[in-house]
């Protein structure tokens, strides 16, 4: 069984650090990763982090989707495909949690200039965790980090197909303002310790759906739209990729070329899955309708842009 870990508590790494240590010291070890589990006794065979010590709450417990793919010497590959918030694409070989790929799906990643094939682990870049409060201080100057803890993908599922070995990956461009703050716990309120306000990346779109190819990071199409994508994907063996829109359009598109073949408005906004099913004979695509959810309550410059949106 193959897990994903969220990330560790509070946000603050500073709070989860010694007086005289530095966050990127640590790792934090089982979060913000995947985690391979003995189904028959609970054991733990491997373990791939995607975020060392985790402080932008990227996590890594969004879906894992298992796929076979041939190398260049024609052998199978049992492999695993994960789009991290933290903007990252990863294949994995899911018999020992090996990184085999990693490459971004998403613009302007600020926080890490990539990955390491060799180690596996990100190359931060400098001055993208937020200081530590100084005496006195509440709140530290703003860091602009990219994407924000909503992330570059979040829980919403992308889909694979086996006919043009694509995977079509539900993103987000997108950034924001992120500081630290004092730590305080409040029983059932949210344990952060840091402060953000995610702003626009573009002028013209804000969500964007990319035809990944997992083996060689190219992206094979890209359709942008202008309100956050928050709803899932969903490819067929009929050559469509179908997803839902911000603004309430159930949209379907060709899967090897991305050419936009169809659309309903639904009357609100769409952040589920579409899923499908055989009937009689006949194929059906359903969606289920209706907004809300992480982006209107914390999206900052985001939420203004979905208040229009029958809810």
């Amino acid at each position: 069984i193959i897990i994903g870990a969220g990330n560790p508590a509070p946000w603050n790494g500073w709070a989860r650090t010694s007086e005289d240590g530095d966050p990127s010291d640590y790792d934090s070890l089982y979060t913000s990763g995947q985690l391979g589990i003995d189904p028959s006794t609970g054991e733990v065979k491997w373990f791939y982090q995607h975020t060392p010590n985790d402080t932008w709450d990227f996590s890594g417990n969004n879906e894992i989707v298992l796929f076979e793919y041939e190398d260049e010497n024609g052998q199978t590959v049992n492999a695993g495909a994960h789009a991290d918030r933290n903007g990252f694409f990863y294949v994995t070989d899911r018999t020992n949690g090996e990184l085999i790929n990693a490459f971004p799906f998403v613009d302007n990643i600020t926080w890490a200039t990539h990955i390491d094939l060799e180690t596996g682990r990100p190359v931060e870049a400098e001055g993208q965790r937020p200081p530590r409060l100084e005496e006195g201080q509440t709140r530290s100057e703003p860091v602009e980090v990219s994407p924000p803890f909503l992330g570059g993908k979040n829980w919403n599922p992308m889909a694979y197909s086996e006919d043009t070995g694509l995977f079509y990956v539900p993103g987000n461009h997108w950034k924001e303002d992120y500081w630290t703050e004092e730590v305080e716990y409040v029983e059932g309120a949210a344990y952060l310790g840091m402060g953000f306000r995610i702003k626009r990346m573009y002028d013209d779109h804000v969500g964007i759906l990319r035809a990944v190819d997992p083996v060689t990071g190219e992206y094979a199409w890209e359709h942008k739209e202008p309100m956050p994508l928050w709803a899932g994907v969903l490819a067929t063996h009929g050559d469509l990729v179908f997803t839902g829109t911000g603004d309430g359009y159930l949209k379907a598109f060709h899967a090897e070329t991305g050419e936009e073949l169809w659309k309903f408005q639904v009357g609100t906004g769409i952040i589920s899955p579409p899923v499908t099913w055989e009937m009689d004979g006949e194929q059906y695509i359903g969606v289920t309708a209706g907004y809300g959810g992480a982006v209107p309550l914390w999206g900052g410059d985001m939420a203004e842009l979905t208040r229009p949106i029958a809810q």
